[in-house]
């Protein structure tokens, strides 16, 4: 996972449902490497696997709990989050095919990717409700609206917001 649940916890200082929480950390990482068209795979973190329903079967040295890792070469391809390592397994937040050949990829994400997550989790949480809104005039109530078109926005967030992640861009 881009970035844990427990320090998008901390940083936000809200009471929400983890499982809310992970949901919505879980679709900005698919954003961001859609929109970035990024894979932040770290290459020489690689190896070929077999895995069965309960996880990827063998250890590896660089990999720890709340990683992010990426399957491919096989029917198990996407994005799994370390959950457990036991001496030949790795336990994965979901269940996988068995199959003999995965090649698993550790997934590194810079730190600024990090911050700039935790910082699109706090707009999404205190200012999603009030997105368009330009000025708002409480005697006599105006409220003033700005366009949220491709100039002005991102995948539904604030340009503004989103220049984190002009240095990871890669050519489609």
């Amino acid at each position: 996972m881009i970035v844990s649940v427990q320090s998008a916890l901390s940083y936000l200082k809200k009471e929400i449902p983890e499982s809310d929480l992970k949901r919505k950390i879980s679709a900005i990482e698919s954003m961001i490497r859609d929109e970035t068209n990024n894979n932040f795979q770290h290459r020489w973190m690689r190896f070929y696997a077999p895995s069965r329903p309960e996880g990827i079967v063998g250890s590896s040295p660089f990999l720890e709990i709340g990683d992010t890792i990426e399957i491919n070469e096989s029917i198990n391809e996407g994005i799994y989050t370390v959950e457990k390592i036991e001496a030949e397994m790795i336990r994965l937040d979901r269940k996988l095919y068995g199959t003999s050949h995965n090649m698993v990829t550790k997934v590194v994400y810079p730190a600024a990717v990090q911050e700039g997550v935790l910082n699109m989790l706090q707009w999404e949480l205190n200012m999603r409700s009030k997105t368009g809104i330009k000025s708002e005039i409480l005697s006599r109530h105006s409220v003033t609206y700005f366009d949220m078109d491709a100039a002005n926005s991102l995948d539904g967030y604030p340009v503004s917001l989103m220049g984190f992640l002009e240095p990871y861009y890669k050519a489609r």
